[in-house]
C-alpha cells in the first residue's frame, strides 16, 4: 500500500518543512492546529496493524503484467458543451469539459514510489502517453501518496504547459520544497475557484489521511473534488473510505445532478485493515446510490500493486455488487487504462 511507505524512510521535501508540518492556520473541524484529522472516523491503522498485516498477509498472486487493451489519442480541446473522460491509469484521468482540459492525480512514472528502483510497479502503460496530451490547463491533486502526488509527472506537466496545479491544504509546500518555480493553489474543504468564465471546481471531503514520511503523518490535507462547466458535472473521489457514507452525504447535498462520479474500487484488500480508508466495490456502489450521480466510472485497480486483492478482484466485486443492486453495469464501468466515457 502506497499510503504506508512513509513507514521506510524520510524524504527530504518532509524535512524541509518548518517543524515536520506543512500547513499553519486554524483550527477547525477538520484540523487540530497540527494534524488533520476525519471529522467522526474510524481510528487510522497503526504501525504494530501494519506489521500484523505484513506478517500474515495472503495476497493473491498477479500476472507479471496485465496490459489494458485500449489506447487514447484525445482531441486538443472538447466543445464548450461538451464532456469527454479518458483514463490514464490508477487515480488519473483526462476530463475535457467545457472546452477545458483537466487532469486528476496524473501519474506517469514507473514506480508509485519516493525512489524509482523500488516500490509499487505499473502493471501497465498510461492510457495516454505523455508526448499525445494535449495542453492541460488544470491539474487536481487530492492528496500526498505517492501514487497520486507524483512530483516527477507534475514537474513535467508544469515546465510543458504550466497548469493551474489545485491541491488540498499543506500539498503547496511539499510540491514547491521539491520545486520551487511550480505554483500551486492550496484549498480546504468547502472552498471553490473559477478555472474559467462558467467553469468552476468544488473542494470537498474525503475520508482519508496523508503521509510522505516517518514525521509527516496527516500534515497535509485530502480532499475530493466537484467540476462543474457547460451544463455538465464531475465528481472525483481521489482516495477515500466509505466514512459511514457522511461526506457522500454532504457532497449529495451540495452537488445535485452529478453527470459522473469517479470512484475507487480497489486496493480494499485485508478488509480488517483496509476499510477505514479505502472502499471496497460493495461500498463504493453504495456511494453511488448516495451521490445520486447518472453514472460511475470505477479506478484505483489494476495498475498498481497495492494490497492483497488479485488483479482482477475489484471489477468482479463490482459486477456482483451491481447485480445485487439491480444497477445496470452500464451505468458504473471498471475503468481500464486508455478507455474513454462520453456523455
Amino acid at each position: 500500500m502506497v499510503g504506508l511507505l512513509p513507514f521506510v524512510g524520510t524524504t527530504s521535501h518532509a524535512r524541509a518543512a518548518q517543524g515536520s508540518f506543512y500547513y499553519k492556520g486554524p483550527r477547525s473541524d477538520h484540523f487540530d492546529g497540527q494534524r488533520f484529522f476525519n471529522p467522526g472516523g474510524e481510528r487510522s491503522r497503526s504501525f504494530v496493524d501494519f506489521l500484523h498485516w505484513q506478517l500474515t498477509k495472503q495476497a493473491v498472486p498477479w500476472p507479471e503484467v496485465y496490459p489494458s487493451p485500449f489506447q487514447d489519442t484525445p482531441p486538443a480541446r472538447v466543445g464548450r458543451r461538451d464532456l469527454r473522460i479518458s483514463f490514464v491509469g490508477h487515480a488519473t484521468f483526462l476530463i475535457q469539459i467545457a472546452g477545458h482540459n483537466i487532469l486528476t492525480d496524473p501519474i506517469w512514472s514507473e514506480r508509485a514510489s519516493p525512489v524509482p528502483f523500488a516500490g509499487p510497479r505499473r502493471y501497465n502503460r498510461p492510457g495516454i502517453p505523455f508526448d499525445r496530451l494535449p495542453r492541460i490547463d488544470t491539474v487536481l491533486v487530492s492528496h500526498n501518496h505517492y501514487d497520486h502526488l507524483d512530483l516527477p509527472t507534475l514537474v513535467r506537466l508544469w515546465e510543458r504547459d504550466r497548469p493551474r496545479i489545485v491541491a488540498p491544504l499543506g500539498n503547496d509546500t511539499i510540491i514547491r520544497t521539491h520545486d520551487p518555480k511550480v505554483a500551486v493553489t492550496a484549498l480546504d474543504w468547502g472552498d471553490s475557484i473559477a478555472l474559467a468564465p462558467g467553469l468552476q471546481v468544488f473542494v470537498e471531503p474525503a475520508h482519508h489521511w496523508s503521509a510522505r514520511a516517518t514525521n509527516d503523518r496527516n500534515h497535509a490535507l485530502w480532499a475530493s473534488f466537484v467540476v462543474r462547466g457547460g451544463d455538465h458535472s464531475v465528481y472525483f473521489a481521489g482516495d477515500t473510505g466509505f466514512g459511514g457514507g457522511r461526506h457522500f452525504r454532504a457532497i449529495a447535498g451540495r452537488h445535485s445532478g452529478l453527470d459522473v462520479a469517479l470512484l475507487p474500487i480497489g486496493a480494499y484488500e485485508p478488509r480488517w485493515f483496509m476499510a477505514p480508508h479505502h472502499m471496497n466495490p460493495e461500498e463504493a456502489v453504495h456511494a453511488f446510490r448516495i451521490l445520486k450521480a447518472k453514472s460511475a466510472l470505477g479506478c484505483h485497480w489494476g495498475t498498481f500493486r497495492l494490497t492483497d486483492e488479485g488483479v482482477d478482484q475489484p471489477p468482479r466485486d463490482l459486477a456482483n455488487a451491481l447485480r445485487a443492486g439491480t444497477i445496470s453495469g452500464r451505468r458504473f464501468i471498471a475503468m481500464r487504462p486508455g478507455l474513454v466515457w462520453t456523455t
